[in-house]
């Protein structure tokens, strides 16, 4: 899936995460998150046939990955990520499209995630797909400690 940004935004092009992907993706998480995954946690992904995950390019370049294990037809949402430099340009609702599209052909019923109570722009995106908060995991997140909102969104 090939995407254009505006005039300052390269062309983003969405795919399956590979191998060569991992360390720019770690990169990024040790950017954005207190706890990020480690490189060799996305490796033991591109193992697991119920995982999938998909990464955003800007010019070849990984700026962006996301992705979820399908449990039962109804896929977590595990890590949704954009390099800082790139954000609030709508690389993620351009990885959820592709993810949610997926999901579609693998038969997903539903989808679940965990976000930060404080992180709006996420919900924000979240709803935008049809999430729905449906509850709340006290003291979930650690660096710093703070309740995850749960959001589902279910097939009709």
């Amino acid at each position: 899936m090939n995407m254009r940004g505006g005039k300052d935004l390269p062309e983003i092009t969405v795919r399956k995460l590979r191998g060569e992907d991992i360390e720019q993706i770690s990169r990024i998480e040790e950017q954005s998150f207190s706890m990020p995954w480690s490189a060799d946690a996305f490796r033991e992904l591109l193992n697991r046939p119920y995982c999938t995950y998909f990464v955003a390019l800007a010019d070849e370049r990984p700026v962006g990955c996301c992705g979820y294990t399908d449990i039962c037809h109804e896929a977590n949402i595990d890590n949704v990520v954009v390099d800082p430099l790139y954000r609030n340009r709508g690389i993620a609702q351009i990885m959820l499209e592709r993810l949610m599209e997926q999901g579609e052909k693998d038969g997903v019923l539903a989808y679940t995630l965990e976000v930060r109570a404080s992180n709006a722009a996420a919900i924000h995106i979240y709803e935008k797909f049809g999430f729905v908060s449906e509850g709340i995991r006290p003291r979930f997140y650690e660096k710093p400690v703070e309740d995850a909102v749960i959001m589902w969104k279910r097939k009709s």
